[in-house]
């Protein structure tokens, strides 16, 4: 508007259409997995072969022969920003900004039956039609709508004076969130070419809807002075406000301070160390809250612990209808408050050799406290009690981030390759541990997310073998044999033990080659992810599934009674899979070339006369090569296979430019 007041707007709006089979992308490929190779996908007459049960013919449920689950999302996202200059005051600036977002998401699930057809085994090859799937069809109707505002106002200073500059900074942000979400069900619909709610039948119709809103108020400032880009201090706090909390426990205050040191600006380092260019020394302290809670299944937990909660309990007959009645359904907490975390921070930076050496170094300790956990073990079930989240859990996560680079140039030939690493490693200080429980089962002292595992202890060879260890009822020769970790004579859920890791990986790297030697370019891209582990169920149960080759040509038979690997089996008398064990435990390490391409610039006249000042001809892929001792599944995979896997994608092209 004019040199003191800036005003910007900006609108963005999209709408996503996207259509998937009535069945996940997980179910799908897992029935992939348990596909068997004696049961035809198509029968050579084209009708599509039987499933193993559930309807699961991966060709017919990866298609819209089951129906079709489509999904519109509608984003419309509005930002108003104002900048005002002080006049008579250099440095000092206002800025507010307002957002207000809506989403709509629209969903249509329609199931219908499918048909799949078998095989008795007679000699008259004659097909018999059977309906998989709904009885009939089926149709559910979904719509959310949701709401988001944002406002702020912030204050800013920054001045220099002489080799002095000064910044500080505070504002005030609210935000709001809500959102409603309905849906419809019919089924018994006359015929599946018609998929109106109101071509569905009455009887069994159903409808249902839930709105949620959340508000948070925050209050946040900044200070900072520099010296000639030599010496950094900054300060940093915030005083957050959320909904989740009651009134009393509200806000929290989350402070910081960091500090630099530029020593290779000294004269002294300059004189003394001329080989090290740069050298900046980096330290911070750090708090940040958290009101995020976070369900088993990783989604938010949106209900308010402080206050009592109701649901629908039993209906009673009054007179001529029923009644329902509310009774509570969890217990409250009124003395709920912010999870805080503590980060300590250690950075040193370097450049050496003319800068071709660059050395970046992060040493981290972090510690959160007050951690929303249920206390659901110390307090038995038989209490008949629903527990709040209270402030009571303890972890810490400490490692170590580096990064180191090397470029150069030979001539004409350029190259670059950088490495970078990070360490961690994350420890339970203290968890809601059940009275009484074995050393070797708490949580305490371990990583998050651990698990409890029987101990492979190799095969029953024969009947001697099982009759000379402890055993469950009905082991047979076979089967794997479980330690009896705590030496009582018997197996039973004491001999399970925690393990020392968990899915998440302690070492992960990523190394960046590049070259470029005349109209030539290269690059390649390593990512790596080591100390984890992961758990794959690898037998897919027997009739009801397939096995893996490996499985198959390594199991136990009474001819071949191998003490390593177990008999193959079906799964209703299976002995060792449903106990969790490490014999199916793997090392998750992996190294995979993620990204390499080769490219080649053309210039040329001939091209320059069509108007083109830039062709680059490439090839590339994605995920080509992966070094991993897992082998049967991509390492990053989870423990049934149902994730969609890994592509290897391998692209030529050209790109111009005009």
């Amino acid at each position: 508007m004019n040199d003191y007041i800036k005003l910007s707007y900006g609108n963005i709006g999209r709408m996503e259409y996207r259509q998937y089979p009535t069945k996940s992308a997980g179910s799908i490929f897992s029935a992939l997995t348990r596909s068997k190779p004696t049961l035809p996908a198509y029968w050579p007459s084209g009708e599509p072969g039987p499933d193993i049960e559930y309807g699961d013919n991966p060709v017919v449920t990866g298609t819209d022969a089951t129906g079709y689950d489509r999904q519109k999302d509608y984003f419309i996202q509005n930002t108003l920003r104002a900048i005002f200059k002080i006049p008579g005051v250099e440095g000092l600036s206002l800025t507010t900004s307002g957002t207000y977002d809506k989403y709509f998401k629209v969903r249509k699930l329609f199931n219908k039956p499918w048909t799949l057809y078998s095989w008795d085994g007679n000699k008259e090859h004659v097909l018999t039609p059977g309906l998989r799937g709904p009885g009939t069809p089926e149709l559910t109707e979904q719509l959310t709508d949701q709401t988001f505002w944002m406002l702020n106002a912030v204050a800013n200073y920054d001045r220099t004076f002489n080799n002095h500059t000064v910044g500080v900074t505070a504002g005030v942000e609210s935000e709001y969130r809500q959102q409603a979400w309905r849906s419809a069900f019919r089924k018994y619909f006359l015929s599946d070419k018609i998929d109106d709610m109101n071509a569905g039948g009455v009887k069994d119709m159903s409808n249902s809807g839930d709105t949620w809103e959340e508000a948070r108020l925050n209050y946040f400032g900044r200070f900072n002075y520099n010296y000639l880009e030599r010496y950094i201090v900054e300060f940093v706090w915030r005083f957050d406000g959320s909904y989740r909390f009651p009134k009393e426990e509200r806000y929290g205050f989350f402070p910081g301070i960091s500090a630099a040191w530029r020593v290779s600006e000294e004269g002294w380092w300059k004189e003394g160390v001329p080989f090290i260019e740069y050298f900046k020394l980096r330290g911070s302290v750090s708090q940040t809250g958290n009101d995020a809670l976070l369900n088993t299944d990783g989604n938010l937990d949106r209900s308010i612990q402080y206050l009592n909660t109701y649901g629908f309990g039993t209906d009673y007959l009054f007179g001529n209808g029923f009644a329902k009645t509310l009774q509570p359904t969890r217990t409250p907490n009124p003395n709920i408050t912010w999870e805080v975390g503590t980060t300590y921070n250690l950075g040193l930076d370097f450049q050496f050799l003319k800068n071709r050496l660059t050395w970046e170094t992060d040493l981290f300790y972090h510690k959160r406290t007050n951690m929303l956990i249920y206390r659901n073990a110390s307090l038995p079930e038989t209490s008949g009690i629903t527990l709040p989240r209270e402030n009571l859990g303890e972890m810490e996560n400490r490692g170590i981030e580096s990064m180191i680079a090397w470029s150069d140039r030979k001539g004409e030939f350029d190259y670059n390759i950088s490495l970078n690493t990070t360490y961690a490693k994350n420890k339970i200080l203290f968890w809601d541990e059940t009275p009484g429980i074995p050393e070797w089962q708490r949580s305490t002292g371990k990583p998050a997310g651990t698990s409890l595992y029987y101990i492979y202890d190799g095969v029953f060879k024969d009947q001697a073998d099982v009759d000379a260890y402890p055993h469950w009822t009905n082991a047979r020769p076979g089967d794997i044999r479980f330690l009896d970790y705590n030496k009582d004579g018997k197996i039973n859920a004491d001999d399970r033990v925690r393990s020392d890791k968990n899915a998440e990986p302690r070492l992960i790297f990523g190394l960046i080659f590049g070259a470029q030697w005349r109209n030539f370019d290269f690059m390649a891209l390593f990512q790596g992810a080591l100390g984890g582990e992961t758990y794959i169920w690898r037998e897919r149960a027997g009739e009801a599934g397939n096995f893996y080759k490996m499985t198959y040509e390594n199991r136990w038979t009474p001819e071949n009674p191998s003490s390593v690997n177990p008999r193959v089996y079906n799964r209703e008398n299976e002995y060792w899979v449903s106990n969790r064990n490490t014999y199916y435990l793997y090392n998750s390490d992996y190294v995979r070339l993620k990204n390499i391409e080769l490219g080649y610039t053309i210039n040329s006249p001939f091209i320059e006369r069509a108007g083109i000042t830039d062709m680059r001809i490439f090839a590339n892929a994605t995920n080509l090569l992966t070094f991993d001792k897992v082998k049967v599944q991509d390492p990053e995979g989870d423990a049934t296979g149902q994730n969609y896997p890994q592509r290897k994608v391998m692209n030529v092209g050209v790109s111009l430019t005009f």
